[in-house]
């Protein structure tokens, strides 16, 4: 069964001056203050598209090595996962970089580094930032 979840941004004002909200709607956690400066220098306590972003591909990701892990008998007690979204002004995303480290019983770090290359081929999230480059660091705790 296919889910939606939303969330809604108010802007006001111009983009260099303006500022804005990003609400978190489906699961009402929250709404949180955004500006360019937060986006393009210092967060100064907002957030900004690419944080979002890295929250979305982080969590994505380490729900997909679970699975794939746990499919092949070898759950993972732990994992950590990172995810670095790098934002160039004028140019865009330009790179987003996965950092996971993890404890999984019985598993090698190349399988596990195979593993996490799996998912970060096939979790939706990054099936949906296909137009940058992603890359990962990914061994064993």
């Amino acid at each position: 069964m296919a889910t939606t979840r939303t969330a809604n941004a108010h802007w006001e004002g111009s983009l260099l001056e303006g500022a804005g909200t990003v609400s978190l709607d489906s699961s009402n956690l929250g709404r949180y203050d955004v500006t360019w400066a937060s986006r393009a220098e210092k967060p100064e306590g907002r957030t900004s598209p690419e944080e979002l972003i890295a929250a979305a591909h982080a969590s994505c990701f380490s729900m997909a090595l679970s699975h794939g892990l746990a499919g092949a008998g070898t759950p993972p007690e732990s994992m950590d996962t990172k995810a670095d979204v790098t934002f160039q002004p004028g140019e865009g995303i330009t790179g987003i970089h996965l950092t996971v480290r993890a404890t999984v019983p019985g598993v090698d770090n190349d399988a596990f580094v195979a593993a996490a290359e799996t998912a970060k081929q096939n979790c939706p999230v990054s099936k949906a930032l296909t137009g940058t480059t992603i890359t990962l660091d990914a061994a064993l705790a």
